[in-house]
């Protein structure tokens, strides 16, 4: 986890975690510690490497975070109209009956493991569950964007398409920031506004048929094939009754 300068022609000051391949390169190192890196980005991946200590401040307050995730069931919030990317009108109790993958994301989020992967792992899972012979068909994915300023309908359109999307199973939604901020502190989603970016931590969610939170995932990384897992067990009914959900857990997947 580092907070770091801004980087020339690429992302202003962030405080972030990364990927770090040669793990000898922090040997030594102490939380607080100031140091130098270069950041290596491909089209898919992200890590720092050449770390090099060059100071030393007061200790960094700990990133681990208790997950508690919480049920959407019963929230008036489900019924408050958010906007899509066709410009519609959308609730999430207009879901009602399918079953729900839900993330958080911004468009121009510049890392290609964070945001994009989220991104990814959609167009991975919903391009698996479209082939599947004789798989359900009531399951939708929302990507939801916090950067309400500027992701406007036309913007996660043109985002959408760069990801073949598929508008019958996959919106992108905005609405007023408080609105999206209330969706995510219900989602145990965290997210702020740093220097003209954002610095945010991961939930994918997992919601059944009934309503019911079945699975959150709190990393990024590859999770299309457990997302698409998760989704076939949510979408599931039996002889005109919903399968019944298992007690919501948490994934425990590592970021790739």
């Amino acid at each position: 986890m580092l907070s770091h300068e801004a980087i020339a022609n690429y992302m202003g000051p962030m405080t972030m975690p990364f990927k770090v391949k040669e793990t000898n390169e922090l040997a030594g190192l102490r939380a607080g510690d100031q140091i130098s890196f270069r950041l290596f980005v491909t089209d898919t991946e992200s890590w720092i490497g050449h770390i090099a200590k060059v100071g030393t401040t007061t200790s960094l307050p700990s990133s681990k975070e208790e997950i508690d995730p919480r049920s959407l069931s019963d929230h008036s919030l489900l019924d408050y109209k958010f906007t899509n990317e066709l410009g519609e009108s959308v609730s999430l109790r207009d879901f009602n009956g399918k079953a729900l993958a839900i993330t958080f994301f911004f468009t121009r989020c510049p890392i290609p493991d964070y945001c994009p992967r989220l991104s990814r792992n959609f167009q991975e899972a919903s391009s698996r569950l479209s082939s599947l012979a004789g798989a359900p068909t009531n399951w939708h994915f929302l990507s939801i964007s916090f950067d309400t300023d500027f992701d406007n309908p036309q913007v996660l359109k043109a985002y959408g398409e760069m990801y073949h999307y598929d508008p019958t199973h996959w919106s992108f939604l905005t609405g007023p920031a408080d609105k999206i901020r209330e969706l995510a502190r219900l989602s145990d989603l965290k997210f702020k506004r740093d220097a003209g970016s954002f610095n945010h931590d991961f939930r994918t969610l997992i919601i059944d048929r009934a309503g019911h939170l079945q699975m959150v995932f709190p990393t990024g990384g590859k999770l299309s094939d457990a997302i698409v897992d998760d989704i076939l067990r949510a979408a599931v009914v039996t002889n005109g009754s919903v399968v019944p959900a298992t007690p919501a857990r948490t994934g425990t997947q590592s970021p790739e």
